[in-house]
């Protein structure tokens, strides 16, 4: 047996299945914020929210594809289980990275939008 392409079988199945998942729920609940940094403008939002699902997906696969290759010898099922741990678990911070990086980016602008919109009832 090929441990190599167990392990790289592995990974991107764990890999693609989290990307999607977290892109579902960041696009899923990222549009409430998006609809009011944008004033209820849900068309605006909604394409904005589609444009930052797509960049979440190159920036993810794009890390996906270059950490794919293995330098190191894979001789048994535990170099196996060793190394999808590690590549895996870089994939899960990254992501929660992007999640976080999410939220503060949808926080000032949900902030300046507040700040712009009372400005201008008070003017």
């Amino acid at each position: 047996m090929n441990y190599f392409i167990l392990t790289y079988v592995i990974y991107l199945l764990a890999s693609i299945a989290l990307t999607v998942w977290v892109a579902k729920v960041l696009f899923k609940n990222g549009r409430i914020f998006l609809v009011d940094i944008f004033h209820g403008n849900n068309e605006l939002a909604d394409s904005v929210n589609k444009l930052l699902v797509v960049g979440f997906y190159l920036v993810n696969i794009g890390y996906m594809s270059l950490a794919l290759k293995e330098y190191g010898s894979i001789a048994s099922m535990q170099v196996v289980v060793e190394v999808l741990s590690y590549k895996v678990g870089w994939i899960i911070l990254i992501l929660g990275g992007m999640h976080f990086l999410n939220l503060v980016i949808f926080f000032k602008l949900r902030n300046r939008a507040k700040r712009e919109k009372a400005f201008n009832t008070n003017v």
